[in-house]
């Protein structure tokens, strides 16, 4: 994290292509991470749920709890290395104290209620799928928007 001791980024030319990469595969993680939700357990909450709790008249099985744990267990890891690295950065390139604790708060309180949402999805009840998945796209649009304003500044 040594852009955090940088005093202009955009003067040192190697941190700043460094950080144009890290940004890239950012952006990259959000966006495929759309289509890994989509094509596993379900990004929508009926497909959701169906993941979640199974389907006996269809013959799907629900999810193992091992297999929820584990899942919900990665969740928290890729979460929380993708919302500190792109915070420093975001706080870094944007000059609006305004602006970037208003993007910060949304994306970091959206994100950690859809990771209590979905263990209480599964263990209790249904109906908290529907928070998860509008706290879900809520802070991955966040996250994208940090994304590309961060790298907007990099080469502007």
């Amino acid at each position: 994290m040594r852009f955090t001791l940088v005093k202009n980024l955009k003067k040192d030319a190697d941190m700043s292509t460094i950080l144009k990469g890290l940004l890239f595969f950012i952006f990259s993680y959000l966006i495929a991470d759309f289509f890994v939700k989509y094509f596993t357990i379900g990004l929508l909450p009926d497909t959701l749920i169906l993941s979640l709790y199974g389907n006996e008249e269809e013959y799907i099985d629900p999810m193992s709890v091992s297999s929820f744990l584990e899942f919900w267990h990665v969740e928290i890891f890729f979460i929380m290395m993708i919302l500190l690295t792109l915070s420093a950065i975001y706080i870094r390139t944007v000059s609006n104290v305004k602006n970037y604790k208003f993007a910060l708060n949304l994306v970091m309180i959206s994100s950690l209620i859809s990771l209590v949402t979905l263990p209480l999805a599964f263990y209790i009840s249904s109906h908290f799928v529907y928070i998860y998945f509008i706290t879900y796209i809520l802070w991955h649009l966040g996250a994208l928007q940090m994304t590309l304003r961060s790298l907007w500044k990099l080469y502007a």
